[in-house]
């Protein structure tokens, strides 16, 4: 991701935690999950967001933006497992596949239809994937 887009999304993003939290949820949610994720998973999700601090929320973002850790990733010497949602919007295939190949002795799994939460949309093949990696030799 290139600086300029680094610098657009951290911009657009203090932007909505600027507004109110129902405003944040009805713009993010299409970002996080797919049309496909059931209502209790939407529910669910809205119910986490409703709860959030934008104190925190911007913390986390600021330390996001400024931690670039490409660098490193060579440096990783333990079996890595990246898991990411085929329909992943926020942080897409493409950029997983670039940390997959930076990474040594990593693996990448690709959780088919899921977005952004694909812990939440694909609880099963996420669980499955996170199993398989622990049991591997």
């Amino acid at each position: 991701m290139s600086p300029e887009e680094v610098a657009e999304r951290r911009a657009r993003a203090l932007q909505d935690l600027d507004g109110a939290t129902e405003e944040l949820i009805r713009g993010w949610l299409p970002t996080l999950l797919t049309e496909w994720a059931s209502q209790d998973v939407v529910d669910e999700l809205s119910a986490i967001m409703s709860d959030f601090h934008p104190a925190g929320a911007r913390t986390m973002l600021e330390s996001m933006v400024e931690a670039d850790l490409r660098e490193v990733l060579p440096a990783i010497d333990v079996p890595t497992l990246l898991l990411c949602g085929e329909e992943d919007h926020r942080s897409p295939l493409s950029v997983a596949r670039e940390t997959q190949a930076q990474i040594p002795d990593s693996s990448l799994v690709v959780l088919p239809g899921a977005g952004h939460q694909s812990n939440m949309e694909a609880p099963d093949l996420f669980n499955d994937a996170v199993r398989s990696f622990l049991r591997a030799d």
